[in-house]
């Protein structure tokens, strides 16, 4: 879906009330009730926002947040628009909320006030939950929010990096990089949705917002963005004659969205975090079994593998898809001179797409072929590229994470 940030003029819509997993782009309400309390002087940005056992145990992506200790609400916002970081999402959650469920039930009502009808969230980070859905309407709707009701906050959606613990994360929205005038919002990804992206483009004067939900990878995911965004610029403003609901008034500054922020409950949040990760692996086992593909438009269609539970959030999570971190392997030998020799020969008929990659020749001790003939130092999908080409050419191959 592509629409005009400010009048709401629908300038594209495929599928847009269908009703998807929106992995991280859930962390958009997440953000969005947090600037709230912020507006509200609820919350200071130098706060500081103490993390649980339950918070602590999230997936990855995450900060490595330890439990009993605290972040201070700017680096939680920087950690949730540029790492994703669940960890942070969940300590931001029962921070608001008092628990991660009461902070779910806030979302979905907010979601309800702004018009938001196929929205449900189960909880703050959009870690796999088999209740838990969203639109690419409903998106379209909430990044409309985020400008229109927290201009004062928007701009860490653009944040490009951020240092945290002395580690420097790139933001997951790699559009941002190459495609004119983009300036946020909020990548998503579990293996159930495939590929989301909400993206927000300012050209001369004009803001559009578009939003990619089932993306068959980030690269393919942002290619598809940026023609639907060219499309839209293209058209004559006014001319599809088709709208969006007009923008809510926010709340008043005596309706609180969120419970403040909850004191003397550490205790309780360390008591129900196995309840919450008890339910969180009866979801991983369901989407293993493959309950999930019900929902997913890439499980209906039985083109990828993808379809299968995943706890890693967003493209670069764990060494997921974007971050150079990936390679293949040609081959095991036994001798280290074979070793090279398969990869030099591999790197040669794959010519400029493995042009940054390097090769590796791999010791596994104890191996009757202990050379492991590697070319790493590339992106996920350039690896699945190289090795789709290599396969027709009657060379064994295999992607790895070379992480």
């Amino acid at each position: 879906m592509v629409v005009d940030a400010d009048t709401g003029e629908v300038l594209h819509a495929v599928n847009a009330d269908n009703r998807n997993y929106p992995a991280s782009l859930t962390k958009m309400m997440t953000l969005y009730l947090l600037f709230d309390a912020l507006d509200r002087g609820q919350v200071k940005l130098t706060d500081r926002i103490p993390v649980s056992a339950h918070a602590s145990a999230q997936s990855p992506s995450k900060l490595g947040l330890r439990a009993g200790q605290t972040i201070m609400v700017e680096d939680a916002i920087l950690g949730l628009c540029t790492k994703s970081a669940n960890d942070a999402a969940v300590a931001v959650g029962e921070f608001l909320g008092g628990t991660e469920t009461a902070f779910a039930d806030i979302m979905t009502r907010k979601a309800r006030e702004l018009g938001m009808r196929q929205t449900v969230f189960r909880n703050a980070s959009g870690l796999p939950n088999l209740s838990q859905f969203s639109s690419a309407r409903d998106m379209a709707t909430l990044a409309r929010a985020l400008l229109h009701n927290h201009p004062r906050q928007y701009h860490y959606f653009s944040t490009g990096q951020f240092t945290y613990n002395g580690e420097t994360m790139r933001n997951h929205n790699h559009l941002m990089e190459w495609y004119d005038g983009v300036d946020g919002i909020k990548t998503g990804y579990i293996g159930a949705s495939g590929f989301n992206l909400v993206a927000s483009v300012k050209r001369d004067g004009r803001r559009l917002i578009g939003v990619v939900f089932g993306g068959q990878s980030a690269a393919a995911r942002d290619r598809h963005m940026a023609q639907l965004l060219d499309a839209a610029f293209a058209r004559t403003p006014g001319s599809s004659g088709v709208e969006m609901a007009e923008m809510p008034e926010q709340q008043g500054e005596d309706e609180p969205v969120a419970a403040a922020p909850p004191k003397g409950k550490a205790k309780a949040k360390v008591k129900t975090a196995s309840a919450h990760q008890s339910d969180y692996h009866a979801v991983m086992k369901a989407m293993a079994a493959g309950q999930a593909g019900r929902i997913s438009t890439a499980a209906k269609s039985g083109k990828t593998g993808r379809a299968k539970a995943s706890a890693d959030d967003d493209e670069d999570s764990s060494g997921d898809a974007d971050e150079d971190n990936w390679g293949i392997q040609v081959g095991a030998y036994a001798q280290q001179a074979k070793a090279k020799e398969a990869v030099t020969t591999a790197r040669h008929k794959l010519g400029k797409l493995v042009a940054d990659g390097e090769v590796s020749i791999a010791r596994n001790k104890g191996n009757h072929a202990p050379f492991r003939a590697r070319l790493i130092g590339l992106s996920k999908d350039t690896a699945r590229e190289a090795c789709r080409r290599l396969g027709k050419n009657g060379i064994s191959c295999a992607v790895i994470n070379a992480g």
